[in-house]
């Protein structure tokens, strides 16, 4: 069965990737995670991943410990950048070529973000990590993510959660709330449903890029939404 897909930027948060813990990188999810990725490599996808670093270090968090928010932000950069080298040797151990990109110049750890050069590392069928956010304060990295999909004009956003999609409220909260299988933009607005920040879903919105939310943590669920099962809840 061919993919639906040709070209994914994969959106992980820094917390799917400490398993149990309470905070630090899990061998096993990191682990996890890459053979994940391996499943849709094997069928010819394109990929690039987008991971945050609050398993690190949360720029927000910095004000409570007496860091001003600029250089609290600039800490959970790098901590993003931590997260890719590790995601990184866990593909390499896998033989998946990878490329790791940043968005601030650490030339001795990875190459610097050039979109030109992006592309033509996806179109080489290597695997393109994209560390340190967008390189600014203020920034999240699901608005890095939404930008560099964009950026590299990928089909879709796969953006993996904890939940099984998009609901009316809270699941966790509320046993009421009911889960959508599609959505619209307008409709998310509208319900005020809390997908990404408003910064990141308004640029997805504006240039037609469809987010796909899903449990990342259910293993084979990327291959599934790749191969056109009704995985998680579309956005579009």
């Amino acid at each position: 069965m061919a993919v639906r897909f040709k070209r994914v930027l994969l959106k992980l948060s820094g917390e799917a990737l400490m398993g149990d813990k309470q905070f630090g990188i899990s061998p096993e999810m990191i682990e996890k995670y890459a053979k994940e990725v391996k499943s849709i490599v094997d069928e010819g996808v394109q990929v690039a991943i987008v991971i945050g670093g609050g398993n690190i270090f949360r720029g927000l968090q910095a004000s409570s410990i007496g860091i001003e928010r600029v250089q609290g932000d600039q800490m959970g950069m790098l901590a993003t950048v931590i997260n890719g080298m590790a995601l990184q040797g866990a593909l390499e151990k896998l033989n998946i070529k990878t490329r790791l990109m940043s968005a601030i110049s650490i030339q001795q750890v990875c190459e610097p973000y050039i979109k030109r050069r992006a592309v033509r590392h996806l179109e080489k069928g290597r695997v393109v990590i994209f560390g340190a956010g967008l390189g600014s304060p203020y920034f999240t990295t699901d608005t890095a993510a939404a930008l560099r999909a964009n950026e590299i004009e990928a089909d879709v956003l796969l953006k993996g959660t904890s939940v099984d999609g998009v609901y009316s409220a809270d699941p966790r909260k509320d046993p009421h709330a009911t889960k959508f299988e599609t959505i619209s933009f307008s409709e998310v607005i509208q319900k005020e449903l809390t997908i990404m920040d408003q910064t990141s879903f308004t640029l997805c919105k504006e240039n037609n890029l469809p987010i796909i939310v899903f449990n990342i943590k259910q293993d084979g669920n990327i291959l599934r939404i790749l191969k056109g099962e009704n995985v998680g809840t579309l956005v579009n």
